[in-house]
This record gives C-alpha cells, structure tokens and sequence, in this order.
C-alpha cells in the first residue's frame, strides 16, 4: 500500500461525500468539505501578501494553494516573492504524510524575531513537487491578505489554513476535530 494510502486509511472524511453537518456553499462559495484527500495543489492568480508590521514580508500573484478536506486552503508563495533576507532558518521540523518533511523559518526585523512563523518542503514527495521551497506562512501569527483582505487563521495552533470569505466550513482544528 502506498503512503498515500495509507494516508487516505487513517481519515474518516475524504471529499468525496458532503458531511451533514457542513455547511452548504451558496453561489461563490466553495466548501472545504469538497476539497480531496489526499490534498490537491493549484494555482491561484490572486494577489497573495504576507506582512509584519509595515514590512512587506512576501507579495505574490503566482501562489499555489493546497486544498484539503476539512481545511482552509495553504497558500505557498514562490521562494523569488519572499523577501528572503528577512527570513532565518528556524530550529525544528515536521512530517506531512502527503509532502513529505518541513523546514521551517523565521522573520527577523528590525526589533524582534518571530518564531516558526512560516515552512517549506525543500524535497517534498513526487505528487507535491511543485512545492518545492515555495514558502507557507502561518496566518496566526503574521499578517496575511487575499486581494487586500486580512485572512483569518484556521482553527488550532497546528494548522496553517487561510480562511476567506468565500469558504464554508466547519473547519479542522477546532476541538472535537480531529479526526476530520
């Protein structure tokens, strides 16, 4: 059996049948309950932006987001869009059952350091290669815009989704979720 598999073995809801406790998208919505698992990347030609501060961190319009069920989407910005002197590796990593292992990073300013505020994926499985050293920002703990407006963080202090006013949910993270 492969990872992703085994992966898809372990979760109860896979996006392939609607929750009857999520909640139904109206016109122009998307609900994180349709999204896969295991997750799906694409494109997203919005103006993506990360700020610390008055300090433009990362500005892009060629993100990728990965979409997950249950999840708000992750935006992952090109490493070319990141003010890269702004960021220093960060102590720690995590694995992804689906990516593979995550590095992550830190932001220095002038005044003080953020910890672990964003990751990358600088060897990420095959089916994720078009991660590889995009960086992903924790929106709980950075500014973080979709077309000018403030994201809100998903639920937790684990997850990283980016939720917009487009999406429905309920979302992961909440108590209670865990195995969603």
């Amino acid at each position: 059996m492969s990872n992703q598999q085994l992966g898809s073995a372990m979760w109860r809801y896979v996006g392939t049948e609607r929750p009857g406790f999520a909640v139904t998208p109206g016109p122009g919505q998307e609900s994180v309950w349709d999204y896969p698992r295991p997750p799906r990347v694409e494109r997203d030609a919005r103006r993506i932006e990360v700020r610390v501060g008055d300090a433009c961190v990362a500005k892009t319009d060629h993100a990728l987001r990965v979409l997950e069920t249950a999840s708000p989407p992750t935006f992952y910005i090109p490493p070319a869009d990141v003010d890269l002197q702004q960021l220093m590796a960060a102590a720690g990593s995590s694995h992804c059952e689906w990516k593979g292992e995550a590095r992550y990073w830190s932001i220095r300013t002038d005044d003080q350091v953020l910890q672990q505020v964003a990751w990358s994926y600088p060897a990420p499985h095959e089916a994720f290669a078009s991660l590889r050293d995009h960086i992903a920002f924790y929106p709980g703990r950075v500014a973080c815009y979709v077309d000018g407006i403030r994201v809100q963080p998903q639920p937790g202090q684990f997850y990283a989704g980016w939720i917009t006013p487009e999406l429905v949910g309920p979302f992961k993270g909440a108590p209670g979720s865990e195995g969603w």
